[in-house]
């Protein structure tokens, strides 16, 4: 029989590295690959050196250049030139880039309960006639995440909602910065056995919720039974200067033959999108 080698003896395995004992570059770099609302929720409460790499603007800036799209890239080349202070610590407990990743606000819309799914949630509401309905839209509306409509009455009716653009994650140096743009649209019509009429403002308002700059559409009215369904209505603000904070966006409707019930303008799939201007 052979003789049986013999194997050289087990070293002892290296003992793992604790992340508290990384040098402060290298966990900024581990750091910055953890999705943003677990690095905020999990990762900020854990200590204070973990805390303070979360609330500074490195590791978000890490995630930003990750973003090889032209949209990324043309964003995180703004961002960087626009870096936001650190005045709104008092407003809000996150820096502003933290709250930019979380929430994401750049091409999402910005508009809450935007077709009624939720009722009226969201939404500033002055009933005439009948009141403001929500009822299935009369057809399809296209990229809609409900297929339902706000539905006006025999009077005026108005509702409004107050989208803070601050709050939603842009924050002020950027939306300062004129490489931003306001993206804003609204589907609207009526039903077929009654006309209607329908009104949209929306405003750009500053910090004091003061008027900057404003757009409005009044298309003709519908007649009886002429058309049924939904068209659509848009506008894109851009090189709006500075101070902007809010947008108002604004809807008027109601029938034609003052007609009691719910036979006014339709109003669904409201939008306010914010996006960067790629050159």
């Amino acid at each position: 029989m052979g003789a049986r080698t013999s194997r050289p003896p087990r070293q002892p395995a290296d003992p793992p590295i604790a992340l508290d004992a990384l040098p402060p570059e290298l966990l900024v770099q581990v750091l910055s690959h953890v999705p943003p609302h677990a690095l905020v929720t999990r990762c900020r409460p854990v200590c204070r050196a973990w805390r303070d790499v979360v609330d500074g603007p490195t590791v978000w800036l890490l995630q930003l250049a990750r973003d090889r799209s032209a949209e990324g890239r043309a964003f995180y080349a703004v961002a960087q030139r626009c870096l936001p202070n650190s005045e709104d610590e008092e407003e809000f407990p996150l820096c502003a880039l933290a709250r930019y990743c979380v929430r994401a606000p750049l091409g999402r819309n910005l508009i809450f309960n935007s077709c009624g799914e939720q009722g009226f949630r969201g939404w500033e509401v002055e009933h005439g006639g009948n009141g403001w309905a929500v009822e299935k839209n009369v057809i399809l509306v296209p990229g809609a995440p409900s297929q339902t409509c706000f539905v006006t009455s025999f009077e005026w009716c108005f509702k409004r909602q107050l989208v803070d653009l601050v709050m939603e994650g842009v924050w002020q140096e950027l939306l300062d910065s004129a490489q931003l743009e306001i993206c804003v649209a609204d589907w609207w019509g009526a039903r077929e056995n009654c006309g209607c009429i329908y009104r949209l403002r929306v405003r750009l308002l500053d910090v004091y919720e003061n008027e900057v700059v404003k757009f409005s559409a009044s298309p003709n009215p519908v007649l009886q039974w002429t058309e049924r369904g939904c068209r659509q209505v848009s506008h894109v603000f851009t090189n709006f200067g500075k101070g902007i904070r809010y947008v108002s966006f604004e809807q008027y409707g109601r029938d034609t033959r003052s007609w009691v019930g719910h036979y006014g303008a339709l109003v669904t799939h409201s939008s306010v999108r914010v996006r960067i201007r790629v050159s």
